[in-house]
């Protein structure tokens, strides 16, 4: 090999070598962006009552659709998105796929947006049944007991 293929080769090798890192530091960045609970304000936790309008268990996060019901001054009924933590999470923790249902009449503390909007981190859930249930440690515990 002569002198001018090997310095090739090793500029070639370099250079792979810069992408690949230069990748690793990106999906790192974006994965633990993703992980962020930065836009919920845990500080100002509250309780909502309400019935579910759809409980979706797919990764990598967990939703309840809530319709709240309307107090003596709510004119109409509110939509929140909830999110919670993974299948795998909750699974470890005692959730099911199939414990909630469209339709359930469930309670819940949530961490809401901090831009107000209506979503919210979920911290517990309070099931028809009456089972409690956390969204396991990385959303961390509620501040507000049923």
């Amino acid at each position: 090999m002569t002198s001018k293929t090997a310095k090739g080769v090793r500029m070639a090798l370099v250079g792979a070598g810069a992408m690949v890192v230069a990748a690793t530091l990106a999906i790192g960045g974006t994965a633990s962006a993703h992980h962020s609970f930065a836009m919920y304000d845990s500080d100002n936790q509250i309780k909502l009552a309400g019935t579910v309008s759809k409980f979706q268990w797919t990764n990598p996060h967990i939703y309840i659709e809530l319709e709240t019901n309307p107090g003596e001054t709510a004119t109409k009924v509110k939509h929140y998105t909830i999110e919670c933590a993974s299948p795998g999470i909750l699974t470890r923790i005692g959730w099911k796929f199939n414990m909630i249902k469209q339709g359930d009449k469930v309670q819940v503390v949530i961490a809401p947006l901090k831009n107000g909007d209506p979503g919210a981190l979920l911290k517990a859930v309070k099931l028809p049944d009456g089972r409690v249930f956390g969204n396991g440690g990385p959303a961390g515990r509620a501040a507000i007991e049923f």
